[in-house]
């Protein structure tokens, strides 16, 4: 007897239990539909655990509503904006975690998945759909799911890697026509293009990049344009990588690990991007246990791993993740790109940030702000830059190092930060020319 998988949201959502535990795609991907469908039922069960990383959303989650606080709890393994607000009122919770680590919490049993919703691309020939934008941590719940409900979306690329399923596989699966969230690529500041010709200087010829997203980033890639045979191995593939490619800069000539292709765990762009993307066999998709593993990474030569953060003390430590004790983000995959590129003959690491909030206060401190996180330690910490310069940490004493990250603070913050390096290190820090 065939089973008609094929239903509308509201069917779909029906086979949700009290107590179930739901895996939601993430990246620009989330499935609308369905949880909106879902918060529809939210009056009718209790304790159902919903898990959710790293993503952009259209607003706000529609089970995120103080009525159905019982009904719904929300895990986040990387806070994103349509859950923010719901968890720092403290309704979700957040697990913390090495983002390439996510997948061995569904595949060791840490995390029971009775469902997971996923968005996918139309059939091909052969009947397969890929969750294209989407391969991170989605590959191992899918993996690990009892069943796998799927919106079924054309503007979903297809794209190849391990993203992709066969429809007959799918538990049920509803026609949407929803187009994707789309992120822009933001203009840097002067500020942010100092920072990018800073980083942009010391990337060698041949080097393997992995750019995290926003306005540094992006200006490190403009920065990058008389470059030759870069390759890319990233998380999240973005925007600013395309002009490189179709230049023929990024040919990923020199990598060791898929030679010839671009590499991604995630994609977060325009339209421009996801129709890059559809049927493009030279972009692969993986599992981000793999593009994050450090002993994978640190295979191709020259990696280069850029990422920003929140804040660093005088010391080197690192936070990107919070703003004091309210959880912003999460952890990411820049500890998994920092090890990976300290593996890789020729490999380096920068954490890049304005030197200033957007409110004038200084992130360059004597110590991390009450309740910050470190995302990096100060072990870990190589290349530092704002737009006041760089500053090679590795191989520095403390002293040192707080020598050299004063000299990238705003002026203005300067003369603190130097009484306190000499009230926390002495003489050793005075002596220092």
């Amino acid at each position: 007897m065939t089973i008609n998988k094929r239903m509308t949201a509201e069917e779909a959502v029906k086979m949700i239990k009290s107590g179930d535990h739901i895996y939601v795609q993430g990246s620009t991907s989330i499935p609308e539909v369905l949880m909106a469908a879902l918060a529809k039922r939210g009056n009718e069960l209790k304790d159902v655990t919903v898990y959710s990383g790293f993503a952009v959303a259209k607003g706000e989650s529609p089970i995120c509503k103080p009525e159905f606080k019982d009904s719904f709890l929300v895990d986040s393994f990387f806070v994103n904006n349509s859950i923010r607000k719901w968890i720092a009122e403290g309704f979700g919770v957040t697990t913390p975690c090495f983002l390439g680590e996510v997948p061995s919490l569904f595949r060791d049993g840490y995390w029971k998945v009775d469902y997971a919703f996923i968005n996918c691309s139309v059939p091909d020939k052969d009947g397969n759909v890929s969750y294209g934008v989407s391969a991170d941590v989605a590959v191992s719940a899918v993996e690990c799911a009892h069943k796998i409900i799927a919106q079924i979306n054309p503007n979903m690329p297809f794209s190849y890697g391990d993203p992709v399923i066969n429809i007959s596989e799918l538990t049920a699966y509803v026609e949407v026509d929803e187009p994707l969230v789309e992120v822009s690529t933001p203009s840097p500041s002067e500020e942010e293009i100092r920072i990018g010709n800073y980083i942009a200087e010391i990337i060698p010829d041949g080097a393997t990049l992995q750019i995290g997203v926003g306005g540094i980033p992006n200006a490190v890639l403009r920065a990058l344009k008389d470059h030759k045979h870069l390759g890319l191995h990233t998380e999240a593939m973005t925007d600013g990588v395309l002009p490189l490619i179709k230049a023929g800069i990024i040919d990923n000539s020199r990598k060791k690990i898929y030679p010839g292709k671009s590499v991604a765990s995630l994609a977060l762009g325009s339209n421009d991007l996801y129709k890059e993307m559809n049927y493009n066999k030279d972009m692969i998709f993986k599992d981000v246990a793999w593009t994050n593993d450090p002993f994978i990474i640190g295979q191709n030569p020259d990696v280069m791993a850029i990422n920003s953060c929140l804040e660093i003390d005088l010391t080197g430590q690192i936070c990107a993740d919070s703003i004091g004790t309210q959880i912003y983000s999460g952890i990411g995959g820049q500890h998994d790109f920092v090890y990976g590129a300290s593996r890789s003959k020729g490999g380096k690491s920068f954490l890049a940030m304005l030197s200033t909030t957007s409110k004038g206060g200084n992130k360059i401190k004597p110590v991390l702000s009450s309740g910050a996180g470190v995302v990096t330690t100060r072990f870990q910490a190589e290349y530092i830059v704002t737009e006041h310069g760089i500053a090679n940490l590795k191989g520095k004493s403390l002293p040192q190092r707080a020598k050299a990250l004063i000299k990238l603070a705003a002026p203005e913050f300067r003369e603190e930060l130097e009484k306190a390096a000499c009230e926390r290190f002495g003489y050793s820090f005075l002596r220092l020319k």
